[in-house]
């Protein structure tokens, strides 16, 4: 069934977009990932991609013209494919939306409905929609709270999309006058957010009048009145002081589990951010004042009392947006696609011996991680339908390689991608990862860092797991299972020796790929890594 792809809202502010260029055209073959246009929006001019595959049966807006968010932008589905119902229901949408204009003009008159009509220099800023498939947001952490002085380019929030965590900076200056989605919470796309103006603005009913909760008028006063240096409930410190601690959400869970005093833990991330590992390793160099000790009666709620043998104690846990997409995701797989696992055993002697010598060269650091991403690549160039797609219609046969890597971060597991994986050499592909995976773990990774992967590589062997099985990453065939180096007694030359030794498990997509071809791609994957060299050709 074809899919319309309206104009996005690429910035908090955007209402309407230019189509600056046309990447593709009418009949060509979209990929997931593809980039369909570039387009210009009020703060600059930005790639836009498609999250859809199939041809591109229609352009709705042609190069260097302009037109409202949410408009037809385009109409990707089956060659051939009737469409017309689509153009045509397009076309009454706009007659629908022509009457709706009309009501709220008249609407407008005694309730304000947009920033145009708010008082002077107040700004409603509205949850943004990140990713062209982002329909609900998660407000994961404010790093402003009401009160405080916004410049342009500052980090308002961090917050969870079907995608990724993001970083979401303000487009505006004033001062933060009210919050209307708090910490852990989640609200549609176009839901206020927050609302920017100059201190002492009068800002009551703005927000219901913008569709917000049920209480965001009495909200909305209270904070507007509230001194600069308080804020909400949910959003104050586990500690009594009024110096704002940040800290990730899950760290102030664990803290308030713990009965910890996260004033007096020292954050190891950014801006001395208090990660979940900081509280985790926190131990305290001093017996603190007996009024610091004293739990509140908040505390005393909150704190993971002491349980008695035989008791039975359950606690919840709020599932992030990110936690929720992954249980989503990972279903689908498992129960969509039936997988089947291939394991094989690889020494890894001259890969230990290799990595030495590669290492000792200045500026250069390689791991068994890598060097077993760079084999993935060229194995896949010799056994291109272990680098497929499932489609109702054909198998899709990737030749270009595009390797997603599993990162474990706080809240779950993402999937950066090394894009063109077989052109890169073992250095490039260290510095990648390392680039990725350290982005992953701050939160600075962009969407499109996520996407496009043709196959996947897991490694849990930093964590002494010898063997273990993956679900595929859709829509890649295949996932490899990377395991820990053990060192063990093997037979070589018909004597038994001490050697090392490590597991690689490939789970694949049944549909896509038989058992024999699954069998060839271990063995060739094998042949590299046991000689290093080969990969160095």
């Amino acid at each position: 069934m074809a899919t319309v792809i309206n104009m996005p809202r690429l910035s908090d502010t955007m209402t309407e977009g230019t189509v600056a260029t046309w990447l593709k055209k009418v009949g060509d073959t979209i990929k997931e990932g593809d980039i369909l246009a570039e387009i210009e929006t009020d703060k600059a001019t930005m790639e836009f991609e498609s999250f859809n595959s199939g041809v591109l049966l229609y352009i709705g807006i042609p190069e260097g013209e302009s037109a409202p968010v949410d408009s037809l932008l385009a109409i990707i589905g089956k060659e051939g494919e009737d469409i017309t119902s689509l153009i045509s229901n397009n076309s009454n949408s706009k007659t629908q939306e022509e009457k709706v204009v009309a009501t709220e003009e008249v609407t407008a008159k005694t309730l304000p409905a947009s920033n145009s009509q708010l008082p002077a220099n107040v700004k409603v800023i509205t949850m943004p929609r990140l990713s062209d498939t982002m329909t609900t947001g998660t407000v994961a952490n404010w790093l402003k709270k009401v009160g405080d002085v916004i410049k342009e380019g500052d980090i308002l929030a961090e917050i969870e999309t079907d995608k990724a965590t993001m970083e979401f900076e303000s487009f505006n200056s004033g001062t933060l006058l009210f919050i209307g989605i708090n910490e852990g919470e989640s609200a549609p796309v176009d839901s206020v957010l927050a609302i920017i103006g100059p201190a002492g603005t009068d800002i009551t009913g703005i927000a219901e009048n913008y569709g917000n909760t049920e209480a965001a008028v009495a909200k909305s006063v209270e904070q507007a009145e509230a001194p600069a240096a308080v804020t909400s409930s949910s959003q104050l410190p586990a500690s009594n002081s009024n110096d704002r601690i940040f800290a990730s959400p899950l760290a102030k869970q664990i803290a308030k589990d713990k009965g910890i005093n996260l004033s007096q833990v020292q954050g190891s991330g950014e801006n001395g951010r208090i990660t979940k590992s900081d509280v985790e390793n926190f131990t305290a160099s001093a017996p603190v004042a007996a009024s610091q000790t004293i739990p509140q009666p908040a505390t005393i709620a909150a704190a993971k009392p002491f349980v008695p043998a035989g008791e039975v104690v359950t606690e919840e846990i709020k599932n992030s947006q990110m936690r929720k997409i992954i249980a989503k995701r990972l279903a689908e797989s498992l129960f969509t696609a039936p997988h089947y696992n291939l394991t094989i055993e690889v020494s890894m002697d001259d890969a230990m011996k290799s990595r030495a010598i590669i290492n000792a060269v200045p500026d250069t650091k390689v791991s068994f991680n890598d060097m077993v991403i760079k084999a993935c690549a060229m194995a896949l160039k010799k056994h291109p339908k272990i680098n497929s797609q499932w489609k109702e219609e054909a198998i899709t046969i990737n030749h270009h390689v595009n390797i997603g890597v599993a990162v474990a971060v706080e809240d779950g597991l993402v999937v950066p991608v090394l894009r063109f994986t077989d052109a890169m050499s073992l250095s490039q592909i260290g510095a990648g990862v390392r680039d990725l995976a350290g982005r992953a773990k701050t939160k600075k990774l962009l969407p499109t860092e996520m996407e496009g992967s043709t196959f996947t590589v897991s490694n849990l062997g930093m964590f002494g797991i010898v063997e273990f099985n993956s679900i595929i990453n859709q829509p890649n065939s295949a996932i490899l299972s990377v395991g820990a180096i053990v060192e063990k007694p093997v037979v070589k030359n018909g004597q038994i020796v001490v050697g090392n030794t490590m597991m690689l498990s490939l789970a694949c997509d049944h549909r896509t790929i038989d058992g024999a071809t699954g069998a060839q791609f271990l063995q060739t994957l094998k042949l590299f890594i046991e000689n290093p060299v080969t990969m160095l050709a």
